[in-house]
């Protein structure tokens, strides 16, 4: 089965969860972090994916968090 595009869907989790089709930006989140910079100004035209890459971002850590938390409990 084609996998669809997920045109317009902002949340990162959800995108993943519907197994939609999705272009891998991951590698933008360890050049973010490796900067160190103590603020970021993402600059994208409209529906350029700043929400969405925000989206990641926050799955990202939160889902560190909850590994972090597992691990924890061991």
């Amino acid at each position: 089965m084609a996998r669809t595009v997920g045109v317009g869907i902002q949340n990162f989790e959800k995108l993943r969860m519907k197994n939609y089709f999705y272009v891998d930006k991951t590698s933008f989140i360890k050049e973010w972090w490796d900067d160190g910079d103590d603020v970021t100004l993402l600059t994208r035209p409209r529906r350029f994916g700043k929400t969405l890459n925000l989206s990641m971002v926050e799955t990202f850590f939160l889902s560190s968090m909850r590994i972090g938390e597992d691990r924890g409990r061991q």
